[in-house]
């Protein structure tokens, strides 16, 4: 140990070998500044407050035993060496240890002060090392995505060029072209296209290994996804002969998903399907709902192609796979299209696979997650509160806009209330009919801290109520319920209240 003040944690629950221990690290250097705790809540306390030089670690103490022991060290401190002291009868369990990531271990009662000291030594030291690698490893892979990142980039200028020149010769503005120089061209367009879409490819492939790929998810009716694919992909699929069909279950309520991405992994999914089947074939894309899943829609892309082996099976969705039993050279790619397709379903919460036979056809398969109330008022909810396990409290902050230029509340707030309603599951959600005047009155909830506050609350809600039922403002408020027959406010007289003090009685009291 070359610090000047070595700071040794040791985790160990009996005091004779806490002791030992203690005496061995004294003999080896008089300075070392050793704590002692007996518990590894204790342990993982200190390794909170102060990072040691090194941690020697018993693996069964009152609150952990075993393997759990040593990983809850790494994890709390991964870049701090551990020596495991173990007894006569764990040495297997130390060993494993040592493959799981901690450094060396020692049996109790078989080491003095230099090979404790030398344990101590070397485990830094291999700490010390991996660290190295690690931190160049990570230089390394940020290099890599920066330069093909700036490479990628650069290379779209000067394909844009070539793909617009090549578009308005093919146009006849520079002139009238013959049979075989308009072939020309279309082979220079159709490779341009195919080079701007594998530096796409690249990008996103290098976004999503470094996590910067995003989505923004909303309601979307996946029918009309779908069918933007299918639109985009068909004249690829005639040129190839191959029957391109949808197939959507109408039961399907929206899906939670980013519009743009779900288009994109489509696209890529379906671009799969048609390259690699015959002509003659088909493509079939399925969306549907399954009994034993209420929470996704499966979607799936089907072909007649030549099918996948088990092995390429296994490695179907990995970074630059491609498959070697490919025998279209014509087949162009940087094997990235599913990789890609694979994070953004990740990024959607959903899951991704594959099931396929040779010589009868392939079929990915991916779920989206379905609309459920709770996701999409998620951005503007205020409170969120579990009552029961039937009951859920939403409280949702709407409030009218102060300026007249970014909207107008009457307008609005009619179709936000309408949009609300029309995403709902019936199944999941219950949206509360609008109040009515109705002789026996409702209960309404005050939840409030202070009772004073929600007293007075209620008795200017009161206050307000008997000036509207003199007649202020009647005129108005007839054209309003004309003009806005969505907005029923209600205004409850005062003895229809109750008064809550927390959430947690009003979880007694439902």
């Amino acid at each position: 140990m070359s610090d000047q003040h070595p700071h040794v944690l040791l985790i160990e629950d009996n005091r004779g070998d806490a002791d030992l221990v203690r005496l061995r690290l004294v003999e080896s250097r008089s300075d070392v500044d050793v704590q002692c705790v007996d518990r590894l809540s204790a342990g993982l306390s200190r390794l909170s407050e102060q990072q040691p030089a090194v941690v020697l670690l018993d693996l069964n103490l009152p609150d952990s035993h075993g393997a759990d022991t040593f990983r809850k060290v790494l994890s709390k401190a991964p870049g701090v060496p551990v020596v495991v002291l173990s007894g006569q009868d764990d040495e297997e369990l130390a060993l494993k240890a040592v493959h799981q990531g901690v450094q060396d271990y020692l049996v109790k009662g078989n080491f003095d002060s230099k090979q404790l000291a030398r344990a101590m030594r070397y485990a830094m030291e291999r700490q010390a090392l991996i660290t190295s690698l690690d931190m160049s490893r990570r230089q390394q892979l940020q290099f890599k995505d920066q330069f093909l990142s700036h490479v990628s980039h650069e290379l779209r200028t000067p394909l844009t060029c070539i793909h617009q020149f090549t578009t308005i010769m093919l146009d006849g503005i520079a002139g009238e072209l013959n049979g075989e120089q308009r072939e020309h061209l279309e082979t220079i367009l159709r490779s341009s296209n195919q080079l701007r879409s594998m530096i796409g490819d690249l990008l996103e492939a290098t976004r999503a290994e470094s996590g910067k790929i995003s989505i923004e998810p909303r309601c979307l009716v996946l029918g009309d996804v779908i069918q933007q694919a299918i639109s985009m992909m068909k004249a690829s699929a005639q040129e190839k002969r191959i029957g391109l069909e949808a197939a959507v279950d109408t039961r399907i309520p929206m899906v939670y998903a980013d519009p743009e991405r779900t288009l994109q992994a489509l696209l890529n999914l379906l671009e799969n399907a048609i390259k690699f089947t015959p002509a003659e074939g088909s493509v079939m894309v399925k969306a549907c709902l399954v009994d034993a899943d209420h929470d996704f829609a499966y979607i799936s892309v089907a072909d007649t192609g030549r099918g996948i082996t088990p092995e390429a099976r296994n490695l179907i969705f990995e970074r630059l796979y491609q498959d070697p039993n490919s025998i279209d050279d014509s087949r162009k790619g940087l094997g990235l299209g599913l990789y890609i397709t694979r994070e953004l379903i990740r990024l959607h919460g959903g899951r991704i696979w594959v099931e396929s036979q040779l010589g009868h056809g392939t079929a990915f398969t991916f779920t989206l997650p379905l609309f459920s109330m709770a996701k999409l008022l998620k951005p503007v909810i205020a409170v969120e509160g579990k009552l029961r396990d039937s009951i859920s409290l939403i409280t949702v902050e709407l409030s009218p806009l102060h300026s007249s230029s970014m909207g107008n509340w009457d307008r609005d707030c009619p179709q936000c209330l309408q949009l609300l309603r029309s995403c709902i599951l019936r199944d999941k959600d219950t949206v509360l009919p609008p109040f009515e005047n109705s002789s026996g009155g409702e209960l309404f909830l005050v939840v409030d801290r202070n009772h004073r506050i929600a007293a007075s609350f209620a008795a200017l809600w009161g206050v307000h109520r008997a000036n509207r039922s003199k007649g202020c403002g009647g005129h108005q408020r007839s054209r309003d319920r004309q003009d806005s027959p969505n907005r029923q406010f209600q205004w409850p007289c005062q003895e229809h209240w109750q008064f809550i003090g927390n959430k947690n009685q009003l979880r007694e009291d439902l």
